[in-house]
C-alpha cells in the first residue's frame, strides 16, 4: 500500500494529479505539506487528508508516509527530491524534472546511489490521444518520418503585465527559465516518447515585449539520435488571434497533425484521404500515469513510461536551446 505525502498542494494538485493518488487502488494520501499552514490544513480538509504541516522535512520524515509526489515550482524539487530518496522514500516529481539539467543529474545520481526510484509527471506518454499518435506512426501509415515541426504561440498571460508582482513561471530562479521550461517541456518529452533522444538541438532565444527578464520568443533545430530532423517556434507574447498549438509530423507516405494541449482531432493526411481521431482524457489527466507507478511500486507492473533518466533528456534539450 502506497502511503503518499505531498510536498506543494497548489493548483496542479486539485483535479490534474492529487485525487488520482487516492482514486488508485493500493493507495492514498495521508499528509500534505505547504510552506502557508493555512493553505495546506485548508487542503488537507477540503480533500479529507488527516495530516498538513508546513515544513518538509516534519513531511518526508513522517513514519505514515512512504511515497512522495514533489509539486512545487522546479526550482526545489531538487532538494525535496533528493531529501526524500535519502530518506528511502519513492518520489514522483511535477515536470520539468528540475530547474536545469545540472540538477537532474544530481537526482539521478542519488537515486543511483540510494536504489530509490524517481518518476517525473510527464503523463502524456500514458493518454489514449497521444498513444493513438504513436501508434499511428509505429504502424507505418506515414512511412519514413522526414521531419517534425512544433508550433506554439499564446498572448501574454494578464499577470504578465503586472511587473510588481509577476507569475512564477516567468522568474528564472524559481522555475529555471519562463514559460518555455514549463510549456516546452511537455512537447520534447513527447517527441522522446515518440522518436528517442534527441543528440544534436540548437536555438535562439529574444525578449520582444520586455513584460519579465526571461525569454518570450524562440525558435530551434534539433535532429534524433535516429536521423528524424526538427524544428520549432515558441511565442509567449503572441496576439490572441495567432493563438496555436500544434505538432506537424511528415513521413514519405502522409502526415500527422495533433495538439499538445487543446487536443485538437487528430489529422492523418494519406494517400487514402483524410482520417480524423478523438480521444477522451480521464477526469484527473495524470490518473493512468500515476497508477502505473503505485502499480510498479507495489509490485505488480511494468516499469513507468516516465523516469528521472528520460524526463532529465529534456532539461537537456531546453537547456541546450536557452544557453547556444
Amino acid at each position: 500500500m502506497l502511503h503518499w505525502g505531498f510536498i506543494g498542494c497548489g493548483a496542479v494538485t486539485e483535479k490534474k494529479s492529487g485525487p488520482a493518488f487516492s482514486k488508485v487502488k493500493e493507495s492514498d494520501v495521508v499528509a500534505v505539506m505547504r510552506r502557508d499552514g493555512q493553505k495546506a490544513e485548508d487542503y488537507a480538509r477540503r480533500h479529507g487528508i488527516g495530516k498538513w504541516y508546513d515544513h518538509a522535512d516534519d513531511l518526508i520524515n513522517d513514519p505514515a508516509v512512504n511515497a512522495i509526489y514533489v509539486a512545487t515550482p522546479p526550482g526545489s524539487h531538487v532538494e525535496y527530491a533528493v531529501a526524500a530518496m535519502k530518506a528511502g522514500k519513492p518520489v514522483y516529481v511535477e515536470k520539468p524534472m528540475a530547474a536545469s539539467y545540472e540538477e537532474c543529474l544530481q537526482i539521478n545520481r542519488v537515486s543511483q546511489e540510494t536504489g530509490i526510484p524517481c518518476f517525473v509527471a510527464y503523463y502524456r506518454r500514458t493518454l489514449p490521444y497521444f498513444l493513438r499518435v504513436k501508434q499511428l506512426i509505429d504502424d507505418g501509415l506515414l512511412g519514413n518520418i522526414s521531419t517534425v515541426q512544433i508550433r506554439f504561440a499564446i498572448p501574454p498571460y494578464k499577470e504578465d503585465y503586472n511587473r510588481e508582482s509577476l507569475p512564477w513561471r516567468v522568474k528564472k530562479d524559481i522555475a529555471g527559465a519562463g514559460y518555455f521550461y514549463d510549456l516546452a517541456s511537455h512537447q520534447f518529452d513527447l517527441l522522446d516518447y515518440l522518436f528517442g533522444e534527441i543528440t544534436d538541438v540548437y536555438g535562439f532565444t529574444n525578449n520582444v515585449a520586455g513584460l519579465y527578464e526571461v525569454e518570450d520568443s524562440l525558435t530551434a533545430a534539433f535532429c534524433f539520435k535516429s536521423g528524424v530532423t526538427g524544428s520549432g517556434s515558441w511565442s509567449f507574447v503572441a496576439p490572441e488571434n495567432s493563438r496555436t498549438d500544434l505538432i506537424d509530423i511528415t513521413g514519405t507516405k502522409g502526415r500527422l497533425t495533433f495538439a499538445t494541449f487543446d487536443f485538437a482531432p487528430i489529422l492523418l493526411d494519406t494517400a487514402a484521404g483524410i482520417r480524423e481521431f478523438r480521444e477522451e482524457n480521464p477526469e484527473n489527466i495524470q490518473y493512468y500515469l500515476v497508477e502505473s507507478i503505485v502499480n510498479y511500486l507495489n509490485g505488480f507492473g511494468a516499469e513507468p513510461v516516465s523516469t528521472g533518466i528520460s524526463a532529465a533528456r529534456t532539461n537537456w534539450v531546453m537547456d541546450k536551446i536557452l544557453i547556444s
